[in-house]
């Protein structure tokens, strides 16, 4: 388990760090300390990230139905309630990746820091595809 969750923070971390070119908490991860703090880090930026895609997505609402107020306010309402509905199933989804660790361990956040993150960047990129018409 500790392998997979390993190749996973380092994957996530390779992807929000390849626009960078900067060193992060994900670099060389060799100890359980190293592999905690990549976790952390890869959620915090996969979360920052599926911010910017929301609002981005409320943006491009408002854009797309300039001057239409009852359009803008239906539509961004819809992607507010998914929003939320999105993340209770998100949330549930965890439960079932945590399961096996014991919660209050590094290795239970770790874990749950690992599929928050994937997760979330999943939804990014969902929302970003999004070609509302």
């Amino acid at each position: 388990m500790r392998s997979m969750v390993g190749l996973a923070l380092v994957l996530l971390a390779f992807g929000a760090i390849a626009e960078e070119d900067e060193s992060t908490p994900c670099d060389n991860v060799e100890t359980d300390q190293q592999n905690y703090e990549c976790s952390n880090y890869s959620r915090q930026t996969a979360e920052r990230e599926l911010s910017t895609a929301f609002n981005d997505q409320l943006e491009r609402i408002k854009e797309q139905y300039n001057g239409q107020t009852a359009q803008i306010e239906d539509l961004s309402k819809r992607l507010r309630d998914a929003e939320v509905i999105w993340k209770q199933l998100r949330d549930a989804d965890c439960k079932v990746e945590t399961f096996a660790e014991k919660p209050g361990s590094k290795a239970f956040e770790t874990a749950q820091n690992t599929c928050l993150a994937q997760r979330s960047d999943d939804r990014s990129e969902y929302l970003q595809s999004l070609g509302l018409q």
